[in-house]
């Protein structure tokens, strides 16, 4: 039986039964983390056995528990800088039978590759959910789980970037979600680190409302050619997920 601490909540994901171990007092996911992980799993071009992945500020772990039903892949790692974190993500991996799929550590991506050189070029997919505040911008958070996942308060945009390309083969995918705002941040910092965007997506609430999610995919020494997919939008008029949302959650 996998120990529950204080003001844990088991939480079903909706994935084959996949369960996630969650602190609703600290942080929990949402649907842009669903969102990158079928974005990631419907255009990575190498998905088989093999393939392997590395989740950047992995939180609680629920991309690489998602890949681990969309993907055949055999190795998912998963670094956080928060402990608490690490830790559940370790437990859900437990919880649901995975520990021989999924690693998960306590790391911090601006120093990961010099603490691990061997991993250095041994990743096929990297994907990242970095914060999306540049630090004092917005109203932060007094919880201090809240304000590492989502401001720029440990480690930037530069720094997640930069680990995926260390941690990338040639021609490996970084697949991010971001804000749209920040977009050409991502291609201006991308392009330093030979990551070139290939394709982008953009989320709305609703059809005709401004998007509020930004999905990039990016391929190490890739070439410039960027494709822009259709917006996705996440509720239907009546504020029920939209038929294309509900198959991200298959």
């Amino acid at each position: 039986m996998t120990e529950l601490k204080q003001n844990e909540r088991v939480d079903q994901t909706g994935f084959s039964g996949i369960g996630i171990i969650q602190d609703p007092g600290e942080f929990c996911y949402g649907v842009d983390s669903v969102l990158l992980a079928d974005f990631c799993a419907g255009l990575a071009r190498k998905p088989g056995a093999s393939t392997r992945v590395m989740d950047l500020g992995t939180g609680s772990g629920i991309i690489p528990l998602i890949l681990c039903h969309k993907l055949s892949a055999e190795f998912i790692f998963g670094i956080d800088i928060q402990e608490n974190s690490i830790d559940r993500a370790l437990r859900s991996a437990e919880l649901n039978g995975l520990r021989d799929r999924l690693r998960f550590a306590v790391a911090d991506v601006k120093s990961f590759t010099e603490e691990r050189p061997d991993l250095k070029g041994s990743f096929d997919i990297v994907t990242c959910n970095p914060p999306y505040f540049v630090s004092g911008v917005g109203i932060k958070p007094d919880n201090p789980a809240r304000l590492i996942s989502r401001h720029e308060t440990t480690a930037g945009l530069e720094d997640f970037m930069r680990c995926s390309w260390e941690l990338l083969r040639d021609k490996g995918e970084l697949f991010m979600v971001h804000r749209p705002s920040r977009l050409c941040d991502i291609v201006q910092v991308a392009r330093k680190y030979s990551l070139e965007p290939k394709t982008i997506r953009q989320v709305v609430p609703r059809r005709g409302e401004p998007a509020n999610i930004l999905l990039v995919h990016m391929i190490k020494n890739g070439g410039s050619d960027l494709s822009v997919l259709p917006e996705l939008a996440v509720h239907d008029n009546n504020g029920n997920y939209t038929e294309e949302l509900q198959e991200a959650y298959q």
